[in-house]
């Protein structure tokens, strides 16, 4: 019989995917995902959210996480927030909306995304083209 897909494993999953991965200001990538697991309380919305950048940002599949237990439901919020290639933002964000799971991650990634200790850390420019990107998405996502 195969065990359950824990928590611990998607935080495991993440930790090796991310290795070596650092964020716009030159920080230890799994910080981000960490954090936005923490901001969330829910068992699967926590796997998703440790999980929200792996298989867009790295070599880890949708099919590796299925292999390796990774529930359904966290699968297919995960699929849900992936960006794919060449799709504009607001079918990407259609997408993420229409997934109980994956609308939370992403509200929770933004969230992370604009807080003052990561905005401060970039260029004026940086900060200005950001904050414009996630305010319309926060928009889109009904928050």
């Amino acid at each position: 019989m195969k065990r359950t897909f824990t928590l611990d494993d998607a935080i495991q999953v993440a930790r090796r995917a991310h290795e070596g991965q650092l964020d716009k200001s030159g920080r230890p990538y799994i910080g981000h995902p960490l954090r936005v697991m923490g901001a969330l309380r829910d068992e699967r919305e926590r796997m998703a959210a440790v999980l929200h950048d792996v298989v867009e940002d790295t070599t880890v599949t949708i099919d590796d996480l299925r292999e390796a237990g990774c529930p359904a439901e966290v699968l297919d919020a995960i699929a849900a927030i992936s960006k794919r290639p060449g799709e504009d933002q607001e079918a990407y964000l259609a997408r993420v909306a229409e997934n109980r799971i994956a609308l939370a991650v992403k509200r929770a990634d933004i969230a992370d995304n604009m807080s003052p200790d990561r905005m401060s850390r970039l260029d004026k420019a940086t900060q200005e083209r950001l904050l414009a990107k996630y305010t319309s998405a926060l928009r889109q996502l009904g928050a």
